[in-house]
């Protein structure tokens, strides 16, 4: 049982350094770790309840034969009043041979005692420890996804800022200027392949217009 408890604190101090030392994923080994942890503790729990429970039965058996040995003490006496030697000597015999239990059964059971108190403080050290080790392990797993976080920000940016980012957009650029080069450049032909006859049709157009406007302000139309 010691053993058991010796090795759980063999594992806190040493194994999960192990674990974490070949992990590709920390987080994932720390909430293997946990889960492993909480079920050497509930192992554990068994075994402490198997020695109170053993603690308890020490005592009964204790209480029964201490029991015995007054019975047989009175039985004794009652068989001196009644003058029956024989039948007194026969119940003290039988009182000393109780007597020796008790005397084996006390020692049981202030040793079973004695590791029923070992064992429950050792189970409340493991639970503080393991909770000590779950904060930490909450404190790690945040850390570890911030840095996550900040490293895949850092490699976005430093590729925005990049060469190839920047040649893509020069790139673009140029087009833009291309496409609005073009678009001036069809304007200017289009003005320079108007006849004449063109530009006098748009003048008369233009004093049409002119002319139905003035004469539905007029109220002539």
């Amino acid at each position: 049982m010691f053993k058991f408890f010796k090795r759980m604190k063999t594992v806190v101090a040493s194994e999960l350094n192990a674990m974490l030392d070949k992990a590709e994923d920390p987080v994932k080994m720390l909430d293997q770790f946990m889960r492993d942890m909480g079920e050497d503790i509930k192992d554990a729990e068994k075994r402490v309840a198997k020695q109170i429970a053993n603690e308890k039965i020490l005592a009964k058996k204790l209480e029964n034969t201490k029991a015995m040995v007054e019975k047989r003490q009175q039985q004794a006496e009652q068989a001196v009043d009644a003058g029956n030697d024989d039948l007194a000597r026969r119940a003290l015999a039988d009182k000393k041979e109780y007597e020796n239990q008790v005397t084996l059964l006390t020692e049981s059971y202030e040793k079973a005692k004695a590791d029923s108190e070992v064992l429950k403080n050792k189970l409340s050290e493991m639970k503080r420890e393991y909770q000590q080790m779950r904060l930490k392990k909450d404190s790690l797993k945040a850390r570890a996804e911030s840095a996550k976080t900040r490293t895949k920000i850092n490699r976005t940016m430093s590729s925005i800022g990049g060469d190839d980012s920047r040649l893509g957009f020069e790139r673009m650029e140029e087009k833009v200027l291309q496409y609005e080069a073009e678009a001036e450049t069809t304007e200017d032909l289009s003005i320079q392949s108007r006849t004449l006859d063109d530009e006098f049709a748009e003048l008369n157009s233009e004093v049409d217009d002119e002319l139905a406007a003035l004469k539905r302000k007029m109220g002539k139309e």
